[in-house]
């Protein structure tokens, strides 16, 4: 009872990082409806966008979702302490999983470097300074997209099936719970399906957030 009442800070924090983490979700998906980000356009285009906006660009460019992956350490914690006994081999699979997803996304968004590099592509007196911002532009956009990105985003979604199969194992959580967070990994490689796949993925987001505001009552009641 005294080790469980010691891990009771970091339910509690693990529950605030993950209401917070909820509300970015909000606030990502309705910039994302008002101001579409222009996802298959070029760094002119982006420059474009942080001309108009500062602060759309860089919630278009994800600098809330690094702030997510960040806070989704505490949750990650939790979780692992709460199925250490279940299976500590897939909770530490799932902690390095985790913790490289989330190192691989903040590499993969350079939106203050973007936001830079359009305002300097914006200053620049001559062509040649342009077409050398443009490159830079471009170069960060390959970032954006490139492997990096696709590493966190795999591992993201299996480090997702690993805890929820483990949760499946354990009464901590309501199967419900885990089933959420199942259908939000397995939607989550929609995106590498053709034409539709797009689509397919968008559900994960929505099945992730109510897997983020479930999990959070929880560790708020195991917190008490």
């Amino acid at each position: 009872m005294t080790t469980e009442r010691n891990w009771k800070p970091l339910y509690k924090t693990g529950g605030i990082a993950l209401a917070a983490m909820a509300g970015i979700i909000i606030i990502q998906m309705f910039v994302f409806m008002t101001a579409p980000p222009p996802y298959e356009g070029s760094a002119l285009d982006w420059f474009e966008l942080f001309r108009a906006n500062h602060l759309i660009g860089l919630v278009n460019f994800e600098v809330l979702m690094v702030v997510y992956v960040i806070l989704s350490l505490l949750p990650t914690l939790a979780l692992s302490v709460l199925h250490r006994e279940a299976s500590p081999s897939f909770v530490a699979i799932y902690l390095a999983l985790s913790l490289v997803g989330v190192i691989s996304f903040i590499i993969a968004r350079p939106a203050f470097e973007m936001l830079s590099i359009s305002n300097g592509y914006a200053a620049a007196a001559t062509d040649m300074q342009r077409a050398a911002f443009l490159a830079a532009g471009e170069t960060l956009l390959a970032t954006f997209h490139g492997m990096a990105f696709q590493v966190s985003y795999v591992l993201g979604s299996l480090s997702g099936l690993i805890i929820s199969l483990v949760m499946l194992k354990t009464n901590i959580f309501s199967k419900t719970t885990a089933y959420l967070r199942v259908a939000s990994s397995i939607c989550d490689f929609g995106l590498y399906i053709p034409v539709v796949g797009l689509y397919i993925s968008l559900f994960s987001v929505f099945f992730l957030l109510a897997w983020n505001i479930l999990v959070a009552r929880r560790l708020f009641q195991l917190a008490r």
